[in-house]
């Protein structure tokens, strides 16, 4: 039997609707963002947003990419653990090949898998966790930020070379994220022979540090590091102050959030903190910023120009091989880039060969500057 197909004029015009949809899909390169849109961390969301979207539209104002534009596929993860893989799931779903992937480390370790299975080549600007890459070995995933065995050291040498305590006592949040960089400061410290004299974690989400701020006022250390995020340092700053503490706390990027300020309030002076260095001061990123100026974005904040160098490095890839992931992944690990946080290369992990971190010191308003590379 033979069956004769008709078409409507309707159906006619449906199908050249979804025919011009697919090529215009076509003509479009999707880049999954995801990243904290909800949730106490939202501001590290924010500078990604601003570095990873005005990089794009930078890109997009010059041409695009092979002839085609940049597409931007904003995704809430919230850093959040359990939003993890369902926010990597999203960006599968997308049919993005590319992302300017999570902020933060407790939420990165489980979606790494989900990147590897699916050939998603993904750049974290954010998630400094050694777990990130050390739990598997990735091929599809790299970052745009020095991991915290590389910042642990560097603030171990400032805190033994330059502040010279006599004493030290180290906190942290039992996450991922603060109780590793919290480690790597502990043992850089050990192997440069420095007093500890306290090491201990702390409950996220408590509203009371007084048991903990006792034992501190007990050994009295000349300086406090904190690993974690700034909602428990700003309380724990604040309640330190009214028990009458003077000592110096120093912490890791996670605490260098604007609303550490509404927490603490002026017990944030004098606080270090160690960050990436302050890209917006290169020579070499006039043009960078003066895109920053024109897409009325603010340049500012640890993963602000980590994002922006993630979307170079994706457009640079996909210029050279094309929008194959595989060929990308390839061509990223045996390539050097040239980006917003200065020259890019790769280990055989993805994880940076260098990067450039710096201390900075709070003033009670929340500014803080540079005194130290």
């Amino acid at each position: 039997m033979t069956f004769t197909r008709r078409f409507t004029p309707a159906l006619t015009a449906l199908a050249t609707v979804l025919a011009m949809g697919t090529a215009y899909a076509a003509d479009t390169i999707k880049i999954g963002i995801p990243q904290p849109m909800t949730g106490p961390s939202t501001q590290y969301g924010d500078q990604i947003q601003a570095g990873a979207l005005t990089a794009i539209d930078a890109i997009n104002a010059a041409g695009g990419v092979k002839g085609k534009q940049l597409e931007a596929v904003l995704i809430d993860d919230a850093c959040e653990p359990k939003q993890a893989v369902p926010a990597a799931n999203r960006v599968v779903n997308s049919g993005a090949k590319f992302a300017v992937a999570h902020a933060c480390s407790g939420t990165t370790v489980p979606a790494v898998n989900i990147y590897e299975q699916e050939g998603i080549v993904a750049i974290t600007p954010g998630a400094t966790s050694p777990l990130v890459t050390d739990t598997i070995k990735p091929h599809y995933f790299f970052r745009t930020i020095g991991r915290d065995d590389q910042q642990g050291p560097f603030a171990a040498d400032y805190i033994a070379d330059v502040l010279k305590p006599k004493s030290i006592a180290i906190l942290h949040d039992k996450q991922t994220y603060g109780s590793g960089v919290a480690t790597q400061v502990r043992d850089a410290l050990k192997k440069k022979d420095m007093n500890i004299v306290m090491y201990e974690g702390i409950n996220v989400g408590d509203s009371d540090y007084s048991a903990v701020i006792t034992k501190l006022k007990g050994v009295n250390p000349d300086l406090i590091y904190f690993g974690g995020y700034h909602a428990e340092l700003g309380l724990l700053l604040r309640q330190a102050r009214e028990q009458g503490m003077k000592n110096t706390f120093m912490g890791p990027e996670g605490v260098a959030n604007r609303d550490l300020v509404a927490i603490a309030g002026p017990a944030v002076e004098g606080l270090l903190v160690t960050l990436p260095t302050d890209f917006t001061k290169m020579p070499a990123n006039k043009e960078v910023m003066e895109n920053f100026t024109k897409y009325k974005r603010n340049p500012n904040g640890a993963f602000t120009f980590p994002a922006y160098a993630a979307v170079q490095i994706i457009a640079d890839t996909i210029n050279a091989v094309g929008e194959d992931s595989a060929k990308g992944a390839d061509y990223m690990h045996a390539n050097a880039f040239n980006t917003a946080i200065g020259k890019v290369e790769y280990d055989a992990k993805g994880d940076l060969k260098h990067f450039e971190f710096a201390v900075f010191k709070w003033d009670k308003e929340g500014n803080f500057d540079l005194i130290e590379k």
